[in-house]
């Protein structure tokens, strides 16, 4: 005698009885689906990613020129001014304006830190600063290199500092 069939084990297709999927068979189905969607979600990682380099380096490009056409504008204020470009160009003198005032604020003073300043001054342990840097164009008149402190204490505390050679 055969086994009895169970209802919910079998489909009907056009009039045939057939048996549902095995374990192993409904593995390798989701198996093949995970890899279909591995594959969809590390090509559209990869299309964003490219998008983003192009983006980053477009956003520099962008980002210089409009340093540059504040460095223009700047270098022309004496001889014409932002309205008058403006005109002339048929460029926003909003957008003049802010490419102007962006290249000027892109520097900012640091600020010193608050408190007693005298106490700062009068503290054995700080050493005096380091002379400055010649300015462009000049040489360096200094021949040795920065020597590392040799007190033991003081060597531990803080690291040694060389000072970076400039051209």
């Amino acid at each position: 005698m055969t086994a009895p069939v169970r209802p919910h084990l079998v489909r009907h297709v056009r009039g045939k009885d057939t048996r549902m999927a095995t374990t192993e068979e409904i593995q390798r189905r989701v198996e093949q689906a995970d890899t279909a969607r591995s594959a969809q979600r590390s090509a559209a990682a990869a299309q964003v990613g490219e998008l983003a380099a192009r983006r980053a380096a477009i956003a520099e490009q962008l980002a210089d020129i409009e340093r540059e056409l504040g460095d223009v504008l700047a270098a022309a204020q004496d001889v014409i001014d932002i309205d008058e470009l403006a005109r002339f160009t048929d460029v926003p003198a909003p957008d003049l304006t802010r490419w102007l005032t962006a290249r000027t604020t892109t520097r900012t003073k640091r600020k010193r830190p608050t408190g007693g300043g005298s106490a700062t001054k009068s503290d054995p342990s700080r050493r005096p600063a380091a002379a400055r840097t010649p300015a462009a164009g000049q040489t360096s008149t200094r021949s040795e290199p920065a020597v590392a402190r040799t007190d033991a204490t003081e060597a531990a505390e803080t690291p040694a500092r060389v000072p970076a050679e400039v051209a």
